[in-house]
């Protein structure tokens, strides 16, 4: 099956799941296959979970959750190594980051210290631990959720750690009939912790990536994208909403993005439309807003939406 087919049958099984979150989905499915990491921001209660333990289920991956504390330490994580008193040895006994799929509940939870413990893991796909490396599975993908930041007991990321995720999603209620589906579909029986009981299936397996990542590569992009992907970057270190404008780190992920987004389309070029379709979740953890803009009531997303409006989009 083409990337196209699989995303297809992605969604149809995620159907059987998540109700009314389809952007959501879109925007998850983009950034596993571009080999990202997605921050989910949204209230309590809004399947930012059940989002990530379906996704481990359908690509047949290993999955593990982490719920982030104040007193959550860096060992907690990554693992440490024990001494075992039959063999006098130290072996290592890892931590949840061992896994294809990483859920790390309510990331703003933990201190810095605590957050900083996926720096590496995240960028290098691989973790150190008293001197020693080891790598991670492919593929590894962290889903972090974050509770707003008004919200009381929180820590908010530091920018070098927002820049590790790929994309900043946010997962908002659902529309009121998406919502009665939900109350409809508990009262049948349904039941989050049980996702076998309704015939979910594997749609691929981590086999599947290496030619799925190759007809993403193949993907054409033409000069005048590249130079439309650059525009935006400059436009965005220009505005007079922002303080801190997109780093090239925000460039690339917008070219790998797009290039994916066409792929999912069943499309072999890259159009403009791509590069605005993953432009918001891309920016709007990238960039400061000034104060005076934040007084104004502009936004992160509505900053993003003024930059692309001002960019010419090539033809």
């Amino acid at each position: 099956m083409t990337l196209s087919q699989q995303y297809q049958a992605i969604r149809a099984e995620m159907s059987k799941v998540i109700v009314g979150q389809d952007d959501v989905i879109a925007q998850i499915a983009i950034a596993f296959f571009s080999r990202g990491h997605v921050l989910l921001e949204g209230v309590p209660g809004t399947a930012k979970t059940l989002l990530a333990k379906t996704l481990a289920h359908l690509i047949d991956a290993d999955f593990n959750r982490v719920q982030f504390t104040p007193d959550l330490m860096p060992s907690d994580i990554v693992g440490t190594n024990v001494f075992d008193m039959n063999s006098s040895r130290f072996y290592l006994k890892k931590g949840p980051i061992f896994t294809n799929i990483l859920l790390g509940d309510e990331i703003n939870r933990a201190p810095s210290k605590t957050q900083a413990a996926l720096l590496e893991a995240m960028e290098e796909r691989q973790v150190t631990i008293d001197g020693a490396r080891y790598p991670l599975a492919e593929p590894f993908m962290v889903l972090a959720t974050q509770n707003p930041v008004e919200y009381e007991g929180t820590y908010p990321l530091p920018e070098a750690q927002l820049d590790r995720f790929m994309f900043k999603i946010l997962v908002d209620y659902p529309p009121r009939e998406a919502e009665r589906e939900v109350l409809l579909r508990y009262h049948q029986g349904f039941d989050a912790r049980e996702l076998d009981a309704v015939g979910l299936r594997s749609v691929l397996s981590p086999a599947d990536l290496p030619a799925i990542r190759d007809e993403i590569q193949s993907v054409t992009v033409e000069a005048g994208i590249l130079d439309y992907i650059t525009q935006i970057a400059e436009a965005s270190r220009r505005s007079r909403d922002l303080i801190l404008g997109g780093s090239p780190r925000a460039s690339i992920t917008l070219l790998l993005t797009a290039k994916t987004h066409a792929a999912l389309l069943g499309r072999d070029f890259v159009t403009p439309d791509d590069v605005k379709a993953v432009a918001l979740p891309t920016y709007r953890h990238r960039i400061i807003l000034r104060p005076e803009a934040e007084i104004e009531g502009v936004t992160p997303d509505e900053a993003i939406r003024r930059i692309l409006a001002g960019v010419e989009a090539p033809r």
